[in-house]
C-alpha cells in the first residue's frame, strides 16, 4: 500500500479553498423559467416568497424596477396561456373535440368586467360556427384550417388584464398566413418575416421616438405594458381574410370597447384606418382619448400614418394625467 508524502509547514497552514455550489437550474414547469430575466432581477435578493424585500428594492433604479414588474406581467401572461393550453390537451384527450369559447378567456380581471357575456346567445352560435370549421379540418384534408391556434384566440385580454389597460390599439382580423397570428393585433412570433404594416409600424416608430427597428414582430411587451391589442374578429380561415367576420366577434369586441369606454377614464384608443375609426361611437370622447391615422398598411401609409406621431403622443398624454409611459422599444 502507496504511504501518502508527509505534510510541509506550508501544508500545515494552508487552508482549503471551498468549492463554488452549482446553482440549481429552474424548474421546468415554472411559467416564468423561460422568461427573459433582466439582470437587475437576478441580482436583487428576494424575501423568500420571490419578491424583492423592502430594504434592497429601494436601491433599485427605476428601471431596475420597472424590467422586474415586466418580467412578473409576462410570467402571469404566459400562465394565463398554460391554462389555455392545458385545457384544450385535456379536451382532446377526452375526445370533446373544439374547446369552448368560454373556456379559452382565463384572466379574472375580463370575466368579471364582461359577466356572462360569452354565454349569450350569439356566442354560442359563434362558438358552434368555430367547431363546425374546426371538424371540417379535422374530418377532411381540404377542410379549413383556422388561425390563431385556439389556446392564442383570447391573448390580447389574457395578455392584458382590464385594471392595466392605458392604451388600446384596434386591428381588424388576425393574419391568415401559417405561424403568423399570435391573437395581438399587428404582432407576428419571433423568427416570422415582419408583414408591411408591422414593419411600417417600426418604421413609424423610428421616426417619432428613435427605436430601433428590431429583429421580430412579438409585441407581446407592449401588450403586458397595458397597451391592448385587439383585433375586431379574434379567428380567421387560413389564406381567407374577413372570412370569419360577421359571425359574432364584432358583437363580442365591441362589448370589449364599450366596457373599456364605460368602466375606465383617460385611455389613449389609437385608430388606424376606416374600419378601426368606425369604433368611435362606440367611445365615450369625453373621458377618453382618441388619436386618428391612416392604416399601416402598405397601401395607405403614406396617406397620413407615416408622420402622426402616435406614439409620442400617447406617451405624452399618459404623462399628462400621471401615468407611466409606454416603453414602445422593443
Amino acid at each position: 500500500m502507496e504511504m501518502a508524502p508527509p505534510k510541509t509547514l506550508l501544508d500545515l497552514f494552508q487552508r482549503p479553498s471551498k468549492r463554488l455550489r452549482a446553482s440549481s437550474p429552474a424548474s421546468p414547469s415554472s411559467p416564468a423559467s423561460s422568461l427573459p430575466v433582466a439582470k437587475s432581477l437576478s441580482a436583487a435578493p428576494d424575501g423568500g416568497d420571490g419578491t424583492t424585500s423592502s430594504s434592497s428594492s429601494s436601491d433599485l433604479t427605476p428601471a431596475q424596477k420597472s424590467r422586474i414588474e415586466l418580467n412578473k406581467l409576462l410570467a402571469k401572461s404566459r400562465r394565463n396561456l398554460k391554462i389555455c393550453s392545458d385545457r384544450i390537451s385535456r379536451s382532446k384527450a377526452e375526445g370533446a373535440g373544439y374547446v369552448k369559447l368560454e373556456e379559452l378567456l382565463v384572466e379574472e380581471t375580463w370575466l368579471k368586467a364582461l359577466p356572462g357575456e360569452l354565454q349569450k346567445p350569439y356566442a354560442k352560435n359563434l362558438c358552434k360556427f368555430l367547431q363546425a370549421e374546426a371538424s371540417s379540418a379535422a374530418g377532411d384534408v381540404k377542410g379549413h384550417v383556422i388561425y390563431p391556434p385556439q389556446h392564442l384566440i383570447f391573448n390580447a385580454l389574457n395578455s392584458t388584464s382590464f385594471d392595466r389597460v392605458k392604451a388600446v390599439i384596434l386591428g381588424q382580423d388576425p393574419y391568415h398566413g401559417p405561424g403568423q397570428a399570435m391573437g395581438l393585433a399587428f404582432s407576428v412570433p419571433e423568427g416570422i418575416k415582419l408583414p408591411s404594416s408591422l414593419a411600417n409600424i417600426f418604421k413609424e416608430l423610428k421616426q417619432d421616438l428613435g427605436c430601433s427597428i428590431p429583429s421580430h414582430g412579438n409585441l407581446e411587451r407592449w401588450s403586458t405594458q397595458g397597451v391592448l391589442l385587439l383585433n375586431a374578429v379574434l379567428t380567421v380561415r387560413s389564406h381567407q381574410a374577413n372570412s370569419h367576420a360577421k359571425k359574432g366577434w364584432e358583437q363580442f369586441t365591441d362589448a370589449v370597447i364599450k366596457t373599456i369606454s364605460n368602466e375606465k377614464k383617460g385611455v389613449v384608443f389609437l385608430l388606424w384606418g376606416n374600419s378601426a375609426q368606425e369604433k368611435r361611437r362606440l367611445i365615450d370622447e369625453t373621458k377618453h382619448h382618441i388619436l386618428k391615422a391612416a392604416h399601416p398598411s402598405g397601401l395607405s401609409a403614406n396617406r397620413g400614418f407615416f408622420g402622426c406621431r402616435h406614439f409620442s403622443r400617447t406617451n405624452q398624454i399618459l404623462e399628462n394625467m400621471g401615468l407611466d409611459p409606454i416603453d414602445w422599444q422593443l
